[in-house]
């Protein structure tokens, strides 16, 4: 048998030769792996680019030598050893002894479970370390070298961009968490939502605190559970207009400066800024407007 792997235009190609000793009859075996597919292999099952060559390789095979699927999957045979042993350990394919040394493919549906088990314990483990990481000197160590850091910062640097949604409302619910007076928010339709079912548990902490809190959205039927949902925290008002941002005691500035409808979350991008004068400027401006907002109950009495 002859493996050969070949890379043509973004899709690896795998063709095995078989030779049989009885009939002298050749026959051809295509592996067709697109690299899109391997990418979504290596981000869900976080491997590197080599393990999910080898490993698709050997599913295509069942079991086979670390020569075979070096060929197969295009990978330095160098290689191949260390990447099988990496397989093996997360439990993706299993060590048959003989000579030569083969190597079985675990069956895609056991893959999966054996590696939720496995984030789930390194998650259980992660968390146990970080709460203990609460019990020690090291996170007042931390804080104290931030608050000397700041102090040497030029009010000019305290902005940045933030990309991806996931990350501009991990930063979002870090500057609203630390409110001590009120925070303003503007946004569409869908973000309310969104805000409502991420920041609640947040928003209640701040009211408990004393915090006030406004919201104003554009409101329609799919924002109605929603409002009523966060009706007991924070004042939502009425507004047509299409903007996103929050004001944080007057202080600070995070715009999204995306159109949500159209923008793909992983490409939204929001811009933080620490600014006295410009966050108490456009404060102002929404205090303005918010009182020709029309409150959610009157809204949601037509809806």
């Amino acid at each position: 048998m002859h493996c050969i792997g070949v890379k043509k235009r973004n899709i690896l190609i795998v063709v095995s030769i078989f030779l049989s000793p009885f009939d002298k009859k050749r026959g051809l075996v295509f592996m067709i792996v697109k690299e899109e597919f391997l990418s979504k292999l290596r981000r869900f099952f976080s491997l590197n680019l080599y393990e999910v060559k080898i490993w698709t390789a050997l599913l295509s095979r069942g079991v086979s030598t670390a020569g075979e699927l070096s060929d197969i999957g295009n990978v330095p045979r160098s290689r191949s050893y260390d990447v099988l042993e990496s397989l093996e350990k997360k439990g993706f394919v299993v060590m048959k002894l003989g000579k030569p040394i083969k190597y079985l493919a675990v069956p895609p549906k056991e893959v999966l479970e054996r590696v939720k088990k496995n984030v789930n314990e390194e998650a259980k483990e992660q968390i146990t370390r970080l709460e203990d990481l609460k019990k020690t000197d090291i996170v007042e160590e931390l804080n104290t070298l931030h608050t000397q850091g700041v102090e040497l910062v030029e009010p000019a640097d305290l902005s940045g961009s933030l990309k991806g949604r996931h990350n501009l409302y991990n930063h979002l619910e870090l500057t609203i968490r630390n409110a001590e007076e009120s925070v303003i928010i503007m946004t569409t339709s869908q973000g309310l939502i969104r805000k409502i079912e991420g920041l609640k548990p947040t928003f209640e902490k701040l009211k408990k605190r004393g915090v006030k809190i406004r919201i104003a959205a554009p409101l329609t039927k799919e924002t109605s559970e929603a409002v009523k949902d966060i009706s007991g925290v924070a004042e939502v008002r009425s507004i047509d207009a299409k903007a996103r941002f929050v004001i944080v005691d007057g202080k600070e500035i995070i715009f999204m400066i995306m159109d949500d409808n159209t923008v793909h979350p992983t490409y939204d991008v929001g811009i933080w800024v620490n600014t006295p004068f410009f966050s108490s400027a456009l404060e102002n401006l929404f205090n303005i407007a918010w009182k020709t907002m029309k409150p959610a109950a009157e809204v949601l009495k037509k809806n």
